[in-house]
């Protein structure tokens, strides 16, 4: 092989592994992003049940909870 064909070629390789790289980042990223949700939508199912189990603790109506939690956010005392 001459030089210029040795080149062709590692520039061939060099592309190849640069688009395997961006797939793989692709897929990381995704994987990240689906797991950040997953996470989210368990706290959140574990904060209702918190919040569910207080109320019944406290013999607090959802309705003066709910205007509560609406004051506090209005006041950005909640986030």
């Amino acid at each position: 092989m001459d030089e210029r064909e040795k080149l062709r070629k590692f520039r061939e390789l060099d592309d190849a592994f640069a688009d395997a790289l961006l797939a793989l980042e692709k897929e990381t990223s995704q994987s990240a992003n689906e797991k950040q949700a997953s996470d989210d939508a368990l706290r959140e199912s574990d904060f209702e049940q918190r919040l569910a189990d207080l109320m019944q603790d406290y013999q607090q109506p959802a309705a003066d909870v709910s205007e509560l939690l609406t004051t506090m956010i209005a006041l950005d005392k909640l986030t």
